[in-house]
């Protein structure tokens, strides 16, 4: 099953709660859902297909037991000081630095990536809990002076309720932890709703939010729901008792969910696709654009909302460019995830292989030129090869997000080209620009430049830290997640003014005698 060993396989799932059939919902510590009379959801080792074990899914009469116990625990949970609910969050990022190896190898074999991204992203939800412990005490409203004599104004802002938190497998962990540990210091009660790709690594993640929970004397502050999206999911967007749901998937899904929550007028955090892009002008340090690109691409098998897919080469420096990338890609190892010398790991699914098939396919017919990989590899599992090929900027395969290690080389003469080409495709998230040439670095990040949510100079579009705002614009969604103020959408803004006064004077002058 994999390298680690039998022994020590079975110990790190057995360390984090993960057995051969698990309960998959859960309102709270002893309180998980018994699994007779539930369907069954196998989770798959996308390095060999096999199953790993499998989690009970939850019926629609599970999905209201548990909101029943959300909804009641936010009457008390609204109730605890700020920074009384950062301590909490404090506890839960300890107790995720104590399971920090397991969790990142159970991130590693359940969804394909190799340990060292699996442990970095538990290390990114024990940063946004570290980030939210501070946050606790810094929830700020402002203070403005009334028109009015002898009044005071000022806003404020609440906890907001149950939010809704839909995760998708590529990051089946941080994700999650971006929206709980905000929405957690903010008052709110969090219910989590995972990728039925990787269900085992929500189920480790709840037996740690239970202990966190029990040893806080707390229950029902973090919640987990496995089921189907057609039933659970469409459940979820459809309650009214969820405020806000925070959507991370395909530009597809992220319509439906946004029409859903919109029609009952409910807020969102859409997360959605990208089809990021870098530039590399003929002042770049080629070397280092190399490295940025070759993770861009290469990282988690080009399935991150991040993935670079799209690489604009100024002509002068295309050949030199494309001939390091090249001899780059032929040292990338692709194996099983949990080897540590593996620098690319398998696609999570059949389904993921097909897409990739089929979008290489429409480039050849296009007439594009596949300068390396390209292929399934002939083992166990979903394993395929990364790619590079030449592309021209405006065909309509290179404005879909292939969610696949696919790279498209676009050649360029004018910056001033191919800063519109950067910006001609419907999704908007993450980009960069490679350059050494400031007035052009200023303008990749001024209003004319990037139209994404993240704009990066001199370094890639993948790997994004905690303390900035993460979100993007156009059909990847609007949202914003994870640091700067963030934690705003997870509360509710309230304006006050107290007269102090014996008059009763209105605003505008108004008289009404």
């Amino acid at each position: 099953m994999s390298n680690m060993g039998e022994k020590h396989f079975m110990d790190f799932l057995k360390e984090l709660g993960i057995e051969k059939t698990n309960p998959g919902t859960c309102a709270g510590p002893g309180a998980w859902l018994p699994t007779e009379g539930r369907n069954l959801l196998a989770s798959i080792n996308p390095a060999t297909g096999e199953e790993i074990a499998s989690v009970a899914q939850a019926s629609s009469e599970d999905y209201e037991q548990v909101m029943s116990v959300a909804t009641e625990t936010f009457k008390e949970w609204r109730q605890v000081p700020a920074p009384k609910r950062g301590s909490v969050t404090r506890d839960l990022g300890d107790a995720l630095r104590a399971k920090k190896e397991a969790l990142g190898k159970l991130v590693a074999l359940e969804m394909g990536k190799i340990v060292p991204e699996g442990e970095g992203e538990v290390q990114e939800m024990i940063d946004i809990c570290d980030f939210s412990i501070g946050l606790s005490r810094q929830l700020y409203g402002l203070t403005m002076h009334s028109e009015r004599p002898q009044h005071r104004m000022y806003e404020q802002y609440h906890p907001l309720g149950v939010v809704g938190i839909i995760s998708s497998f590529n990051f089946p962990v941080a994700v999650w932890a971006w929206n709980s540990a905000l929405g957690a210091v903010c008052g709110d009660v969090l219910l989590w709703k995972p990728s039925s790709e990787t269900p085992l690594t929500s189920v480790a993640v709840q037996h740690i939010c239970n202990d966190v929970m029990k040893a806080n004397k707390l229950t029902g502050v973090f919640n987990l729901i496995n089921g189907r999206g057609s039933v659970i999911g469409e459940q979820l967007i459809n309650d009214r008792r969820i405020p806000l749901v925070s959507f991370t998937g395909s530009c597809k899904m992220g319509y439906r969910v946004g029409r859903v929550v919109g029609e009952r007028l409910g807020k969102t955090i859409l997360e959605l696709g990208g089809n990021n892009g870098i530039i590399v002008d003929e002042t770049a340090d080629i070397d280092m654009a190399v490295r940025a690109v070759l993770f861009g691409a290469v990282g988690t098998a080009g399935q991150r909302c991040t993935s670079t897919r799209r690489v604009f080469l100024q002509k002068g420096i295309a050949e030199e460019f494309t001939n390091k990338l090249l001899d780059a890609y032929k040292q990338v190892r692709i194996g099983d995830p949990l080897d540590d010398k593996t620098l690319m790991g398998p696609l999570v699914n059949q389904g993921a292989v097909d897409d990739m098939t089929n979008a290489l396919a429409i480039i050849k017919k296009k007439g594009g030129e596949i300068l390396s990989g390209g292929a399934r590899i002939d083992k166990p599992g979903f394993f395929v090869e990364p790619t590079i090929a030449r592309a021209e900027h405006d065909w309509d395969i290179v404005h879909e997000e292939t969610f696949a290690p696919i790279l498209y080389l676009i050649d360029y003469d004018k910056f001033e080209d191919a800063l519109e080409w950067h910006n001609e495709v419907p999704q908007g998230l993450s980009s960069a620009i490679f350059t050494t040439n400031v007035l052009r670095a200023e303008t990749f990040l001024a209003h004319i430049g990037s139209d994404c949510g993240i704009a990066n100079v001199n370094i890639g579009t993948s790997g994004a830290e905690i303390g900035g705002a993460f979100g993007g614009e156009k059909e990847t969604g609007g949202g914003r997640e994870s640091g700067s103020d963030s934690w705003k959408i997870y509360m509710r803004r309230q304006t006050n003014t107290i007269n102090w006064s014996k008059e009763l004077p209105l605003a505008q002058g108004i008289k009404f005698e």
